[in-house]
């Protein structure tokens, strides 16, 4: 047995070591002496998955340019700046795209070889989204979504620099770390959630929504929470190729990338619009 193989049975079971796709990988006790996973292959087929998210931002543009005469069904304001009208179908279509999109991504956890199909769906669906925030809710400030795209990469770059220099260690401490801000978080959302459903808290609750301050404070911490994630991840597609997993795994520990760094766009785009909707013209 390899050194690396007894490191990673010493470890000790965390919860929250990295998204809950690669969290399935800390659990795999398959290993091959030929047909390895290598970071080329992860590589590959991360940027399969991410051109696949361009794909749907460009059937999104189609539909939207197919339903440009559908009459106004609703209208909705975001962040009291982007007024946003919608048909019936177009509503209809979003609303299909993001449950079909959720339903992959379960299936896709848990039934690890179905990944090259339902993660294929998941991302044009997050496409899909992505390119409806940009080129439907942004009007005018479409900009915003280029500018998240390089602050994305940034973020990559950065937190694959500082997993690579050591700078930071993905130990337990780390994973303590990382699990305190998951759980704050989820913590401060069941007790907003709780005090809105309260007669006598919600004003409370409804103030601290509208407070511009809190919301992008909310955010960033969201951006910091999924960016240590990302080193996390990098953890886990590490010890993926480093212990010999199968070839197969390549397309879940790639699925698992992509939806972390998918993550990371969405955080920034929205601490974005919500700088952009709080500034006044």
């Amino acid at each position: 047995m390899s050194t690396l193989s007894q490191k990673s049975k010493e470890k000790t079971p965390t919860l929250m070591r990295s998204n809950p796709i690669l969290n399935r990988l800390n659990k795999v006790t398959e290993r091959s002496e030929t047909n390895t996973a290598s970071y080329a292959g992860i590589a590959t087929k991360t940027t399969y998955f991410l051109v696949i998210t361009l794909v749907g931002m460009i059937l999104q543009l189609i539909v939207k340019g197919m339903l440009a005469s559908e009459p106004v069904w609703q209208t909705i304001t975001i962040y009291e700046k982007f007024v946003v009208n919608l048909s019936a179908k177009e509503t209809g279509i979003l609303a299909g795209v993001l449950i079909v999109g959720f339903i992959c991504e379960l299936i896709g956890v848990f039934v690890r070889r179905t990944v090259p199909v339902t993660g294929t769906v998941y991302c044009l669906g997050q496409g899909y989204l992505i390119s409806f925030l940009v080129f439907k809710v942004l009007v005018g400030y479409e900009y915003l979504g280029l500018e998240a795209l390089l602050l994305t990469v940034a973020v990559v770059v950065v937190m694959s620099w500082l997993y690579t220099s050591g700078i930071v260690k993905v130990n337990k401490k780390f994973h303590m770390v990382l699990m305190g801000l998951v759980i704050g978080s989820i913590g401060v959302g069941l007790l907003s959630f709780l005090g809105y459903l309260l007669p006598v808290t919600r004003p409370y609750v409804q103030s601290m929504m509208q407070n511009a301050v809190l919301s992008v404070a909310f955010d960033v911490i969201g951006l910091i929470i999924a960016a240590l994630f990302l080193i996390s991840d990098f953890s886990t597609v590490q010890t993926c190729v480093e212990e010999g997993y199968p070839q197969n795994y390549e397309w879940y520990a790639a699925f698992g990338l992509a939806f972390t760094v998918i993550w990371i766009y969405l955080k920034i785009l929205d601490l974005l619009m919500q700088l952009a909707g709080s500034k006044k013209d």
